[in-house]
């Protein structure tokens, strides 16, 4: 018997042990990670990138460094869903909870994502995204080793609840959450936008043991970027900080601050401030 399957022997009877299943009643099913995979196709973003930004989660799913880490897990599968986001009442599932155990689940979840294009709304709604994901896993019929929202976009909350209240409500039952926020030079920076949205993430957005930001400042370091976060998130630990932004091309990794200094409702004040604005402006 190899060590993966001793591994998986040892944790499937722990599970056992724990109640994780039973013979009365219906069982979750077990699984290494439970992942929520929410995409921003708020307005800011075109035709063009929501594609790119689709592409991109298939062949970050479809790549064989992933699937051999999910073959490595204790249980060697994952259940992931998929689902689009814009403002507070806008939330779409492309991808309804799947099991991943091999390159042809995989190619199944990125036919899927081949499918029509996205619906895109108005606004963003960070928080009503997260509370979205976190009623999905609330739903879900797996019992996860662990349990991950990886959530990208491009723009701070500007909509709904508090994003840090969402956050930690989150946090508190033991989901971890990833950023990636999308920072490409060919997106115009709109008035309710953040420069630094790599920190506003940081500081407002992800939580949870061992989380982390993922930046992404080139479209076409997209699909590289989820790749390396979904082996991120499959191995359940950091890797070693890379080099400083403006030293490197390749996407960074941004760890979770300690501190609370920033201002996690500056997407609201610049959104009003906008709408403001506009009232005096407009005829």
């Amino acid at each position: 018997m190899s060590v993966s399957s001793r591994i998986r022997c040892v944790v499937a009877s722990a599970a056992l042990l724990l109640g994780g299943s039973s013979v009365v009643g219906v069982a979750a099913e077990p699984v290494d990670v439970e992942l929520v995979l929410a995409a921003d196709i708020s307005l800011s973003m075109s035709p063009d990138e929501l594609q790119v930004q689709r592409r991109g989660y298939a062949l970050a799913l479809t790549d064989p460094q992933v699937l051999a880490a999910i073959a490595d897990g204790a249980y060697g599968r994952i259940a992931v869903t998929y689902f689009e986001w814009a403002g507070q009442r806008s939330q779409h599932v492309i991808v309804p909870w799947t099991i991943i155990a091999g390159q042809a689940d995989a190619e199944r979840v990125a036919k899927q994502l081949s499918g029509p294009p996205p619906r895109q709304s108005r606004r963003t709604s960070i928080s009503g995204a997260l509370t979205f994901a976190g009623d999905l896993l609330a739903e879900s019929n797996f019992q996860g080793l662990r349990r991950v929202i990886d959530i990208s976009g491009d723009g701070p909350n500007n909509e709904g609840v508090a994003v840090d209240t969402a956050r930690d409500e989150l946090v508190t039952r033991k989901i971890i959450i990833n950023g990636l926020p999308v920072m490409a030079k060919s997106s115009n920076l709109m008035p309710y936008d953040v420069a630094e949205l790599d920190t506003y993430y940081s500081e407002c957005v992800i939580g949870g043991p061992g989380s982390f930001v993922m930046p992404v400042t080139d479209w076409a370091q997209f699909p590289e970027a989820l790749r390396r976060k979904l082996l991120l998130e499959l191995a359940g630990r950091p890797l070693p900080q890379p080099p400083r932004r403006e030293e490197s091309s390749e996407p960074i990794l941004v760890a979770a601050r300690t501190d609370a200094a920033y201002d996690c409702a500056i997407g609201e004040k610049l959104w009003q401030r906008d709408r403001g604005r506009q009232r005096i402006y407009d005829p």
